[in-house]
């Protein structure tokens, strides 16, 4: 499948911009970082803010203005391709959304940024294009899951997504409602009862899944599995895990 960025970057404002009504002939994907600006498409007009997501396709007509005495970022995508046409219609790709600015995904921006800015004969178009992917992928993932369609609360995702990224890491129930503007009280109950399982008990079932990995495709003995996987010590480590699989972590790897 083929894929073309036209143009990749990222623009701060501090004076007044405007760019009169075009139809456009690629794929506009554009993400509002800080400030504030006015688009129009298709003649319905949106104010983005931070976290304003805009997406859109060849033959809409599109038009921006941006008010001065402000500072407005954005990042900003020019593409098409064989790729870009099936990943749009496989799912339905809202023309303006609002997002959380998660900074793996702003990570892949700023890298296809740099990726494309390489000279001629030093560009790996492999590299860009599988960048472009995964940026594609993570914004339609960031939309659905502030969506109006999702079953949960997007709080409980935020929760899901902290507990996902620090399971291996030292971690308090309380920065876990921090990472989504919650008492801890009203985080522990929301996410019970949208989860089914507490959010220890979340971190732990994660813990042991990258224990088995680490145990099926490493050397490393079970008191470092142990420390790296989370639980800090290895009786505490075996204790969870006998209770979780019948076994102790010493019988499993010597099944295996």
């Amino acid at each position: 499948m083929t894929m073309h960025i036209g143009f990749c970057g990222y623009s701060h404002h501090t004076k007044g911009y405007s760019q009169p009504k075009s139809e456009l002939s690629s794929y506009l994907i554009r993400l509002q970082t800080e400030g504030f600006c006015e688009i129009v498409v298709n003649n319905r007009k949106m104010p983005l803010k931070k976290g304003g997501l805009l997406l859109t396709r060849p033959g809409d007509l599109y038009e921006i203005t941006i008010a001065g005495s402000q500072n407005s970022g954005d990042y900003h995508l020019i593409c098409k391709g064989t790729w870009i046409d099936e990943w749009w219609r496989r799912s339905e790709k809202p023309t303006f959304s609002q997002i959380n600015l998660d900074e793996k995904l702003l990570a892949l921006w700023r890298n296809l940024i740099v990726e494309e800015r390489r000279p001629s004969g030093e560009e790996d178009k492999e590299l860009s294009g599988y960048l472009l992917k995964a940026l594609c992928l993570s914004l339609e993932r960031a939309v659905h899951e502030t969506g109006s369609l999702v079953s949960r609360p997007y709080p409980v995702t935020r929760m899901l997504r902290y507990i996902e990224e620090h399971a291996t890491n030292t971690f308090k129930v309380e920065d876990v409602a921090q990472s989504a503007d919650l008492s801890v009280s009203r985080a522990a109950h929301l996410f019970k009862s949208c989860v089914g399982k507490t959010i220890i008990e979340y971190a732990v079932h994660i813990r042991l899944s990258t224990a088995i990995n680490q145990m099926k495709y490493t050397t490393m003995t079970l008191e470092h599995i142990a420390e790296n996987c989370g639980f800090g010590t290895y009786p505490y480590f075996h204790r969870v895990f006998k209770k979780k699989y019948g076994i102790s972590p010493g019988e499993y790897r010597r099944q295996e």
